[in-house]
């Protein structure tokens, strides 16, 4: 039986196989796919990686439809790709790394929730206008082609750039297409709704093997934010272990934020986007709400914005008198309103003293 392959580093998403113009004539609703395993089975799993449950397998040769496409861990077979595909029965995944396309593959639809789960962009503007294809994300940048309104899109990731009030929404959300080429999302439509679509440059979705993996690469990013902020490595370590769950909370898994920084109408200077999530919220009754949440390239980029974030507020300052002192620090952190929960220090100093952190701060 063949298990999907461990995943493999790359720069960011794999979009869509080829060149396709940029308006689409028309919608591919379903399309056919033939596996190729290298080994006797495919599995297919609840979401687009290795860290979901399998439901199933496929044989090598098998014939399977598939209705839209995601993005997630990026996966080694007979090609090298983040991209995987919701079948059209079950509503489960399976990787593109497995899988053969003919003639070619054409233009699919994002996977949205499962109410709805192929979700075509479409462009609207007012009768008779026409939306802009430039060379970034901004109104700076060189036009290189006009869209009608109500062509259809093929989106390969999302930029932040310049904010847009459109006939759609207002935001500074950008859509790279597939063809080349920047249109400001403010005149998409998402129908019948928003998809998970990675951020441009984003590195594709990771799955946690333990949390004796995670806190191991956790070491180096720590160390450098302790090196240029002079946030001990070892609270920071425990941070991650804590906000994280050790790696396996969507937002770090998808989004690479391990410690949960929220947006405030800005990615800042290190995240490349926002992302709504699902979120608990005490004041002090606790209750279940939705955040944008900061979005990074790397898992090491969130921690850089970790340490600039506690090294340039304010509230925060009286931390930095304790560098050396680790469990000082971390009392200070709280005192400073890191958290609510009144036990939030403690259990910093239950972690670092349990994993031994305090040795990476030498």
């Amino acid at each position: 039986m063949l298990l999907l392959s461990s995943a493999v580093a790359s720069a960011g998403p794999a979009g869509p196989a080829g060149s396709v113009d940029a308006a689409l004539t028309g919608p591919v609703a379903f399309a056919t796919v033939t596996v190729q395993t290298l080994g006797d089975t495919l599995n297919e799993r609840s979401g687009p990686s290795t860290y979901y449950a399998i439901h199933g397998q496929f044989g090598n040769g098998a014939r399977v439809g598939v209705v839209c496409q995601a993005w997630g861990e990026q996966l080694s077979g007979t090609t090298s790709t983040s991209a995987w595909w919701e079948l059209d029965t079950r509503g489960w995944y399976i990787s593109d790394a497995f899988v053969s396309w003919s003639p070619s593959r054409p233009a699919m639809p994002w996977c949205g929730s499962r109410s709805h789960r192929a979700v075509w962009p479409t462009v609207q503007v007012a009768d008779g206008a026409t939306l802009s294809i430039r060379t970034g994300p901004g109104t700076a940048e060189a036009q290189t082609a006009v869209l009608p309104d109500g062509g259809r899109i093929d989106v390969a990731c999302r930029a932040w750039g310049e904010s847009i009030d459109g006939r759609v929404s207002d935001t500074p959300v950008w859509d790279r297409l597939t063809g080349g080429g920047f249109v400001s999302d403010a005149f998409v439509s998402w129908s019948p709704g928003p998809p998970m679509v990675p951020w441009c440059g984003e590195a594709p979705q990771s799955v946690p093997q333990s949390r004796a993996a995670f806190i191991a690469d956790s070491i180096a990013p720590a160390r450098a934010s302790m090196a240029r902020y002079g946030v001990p490595a070892s609270v920071t370590i425990a941070q991650a272990i804590l906000e994280s769950g050790a790696g396996a909370s969507a937002l770090t898994r998808v989004d690479h934020s391990v410690f949960g920084m929220k947006c405030f109408g800005s990615p800042g200077d290190v995240a490349v986007g926002c992302r709504s999530y699902g979120t608990y919220e005490c004041e002090p009754s606790c209750f279940r709400t939705s955040a944008s949440f900061r979005a990074y390239r790397t898992i090491d980029d969130s921690f850089l914005d970790h340490g600039l974030m506690l090294a340039t507020l304010p509230w925060y300052q009286p931390a930095f008198k304790y560098t050396h002192n680790p469990d000082k620090f971390a009392q200070a952190l709280q005192n400073g309103g890191y958290a609510t929960d009144p036990h939030y220090a403690r259990s910093l100093i239950n972690l670092m003293r349990q994993y031994d952190l305090y040795r990476y701060d030498h």
